[in-house]
């Protein structure tokens, strides 16, 4: 019934245009009533988004099943590649969605709406991996935003040729940049530890072989 609801409340946007159907136009194609209607979709717009709060559940579990050896960057990008696989099941009713959405500024609002959210999912789980770190808020917070940048740009590139081409490359291609300039972000342990400073009070005119064995005793070595 819902994958019915979808494909009558399509085809009337494309016959009638969105603003000209109503929820009793879609119900009536669909051969149901309203009460079914708004037991799979709380809204219209919510039908033209039929499966984003499905992918939206599934980011938020693989993200929490991660474990704490994994790359965090490396992670949520591979959480994006979740929303690619969304699209790409369906490239006609994506492409159908895309042109939909950028004649009906409630649906881009409505859009990036749901966009919002999954950056939010993205850096909430960021966050979690930089607690403690200097600026880790404010680390979590861009690379979230850059994930998302990255994945809209190659996957609208890929609408806007009709669905041609390879999806999964292009989106690789741009969360490879994403990775690249931050998978190994400052301020984690390892550069923590590179940056230490160690400070030797020594007497003025010490030999050079006194200072470097007070050196080596601070640093602990033999």
């Amino acid at each position: 019934m819902r994958d019915a609801l979808v494909a009558a409340a399509f085809q009337l946007f494309l016959e009638r245009g969105y603003e000209q159907t109503t929820v009793d136009d879609i119900v009536t194609l669909a051969g149901v009533g309203r009460r079914s209607f708004f037991r799979y979709f709380p809204s219209k717009e919510d039908v033209v988004f039929p499966d984003h709060e499905r992918c939206l559940a599934d980011m938020t579990a693989f993200l929490s099943a991660g474990a704490d050896a994994d790359d965090p960057v490396q992670r949520v990008c591979d959480a994006a590649r979740l929303v690619l696989r969304l699209y790409a099941e369906n490239p006609t009713f994506s492409v159908q969605r895309y042109r939909l959405t950028k004649k009906v500024p409630g649906l881009r609002a409505y859009e990036l709406s749901v966009v919002w959210r999954y950056e939010r999912a993205l850096a909430e789980y960021l966050r979690g991996r930089f607690a403690g770190r200097r600026d880790g808020t404010l680390q979590a917070d861009v690379i979230a935003a850059a994930v998302v940048a990255a994945h809209n740009n190659a996957l609208r590139s890929w609408l806007r040729s009709d669905g041609q081409g390879d999806a999964t490359a292009a989106v690789d291609h741009a969360l490879g940049y994403v990775r690249d300039t931050f998978g190994s972000p400052p301020g984690d342990t390892a550069d923590e530890e590179r940056e230490d400073v160690v400070v030797v009070v020594s007497r003025r005119g010490a030999p050079m072989w006194r200072v470097v064995q007070e050196i080596e005793t601070t640093l602990g070595r033999d």
